[in-house]
């Protein structure tokens, strides 16, 4: 089955680029990966890590100075 990927609500545009991060479904574990390069390799998160990922990227510990 053909994941179906999704923009992510938290993608937007920095300096006229678009910055688009795109999550799908993977037989149980959650998929993330550039829009610009979607033939490129993927992250793949297990659920749990998923959630741990997700709430620190919202806190902003993974942003870039």
């Amino acid at each position: 089955m053909t994941p179906v990927w999704r923009k992510a609500s938290h993608s937007g545009s920095t300096s006229g680029q678009s910055d688009c991060v795109e999550v799908a479904h993977l037989e149980g574990n959650i998929g993330v990966r550039d829009s610009k390069a979607a033939e490129a390799p993927h992250l793949v998160f297990g659920r749990a890590d998923w959630r741990v990922f997700a709430r620190r990227v919202e806190r902003g510990e993974h942003d870039l100075p």
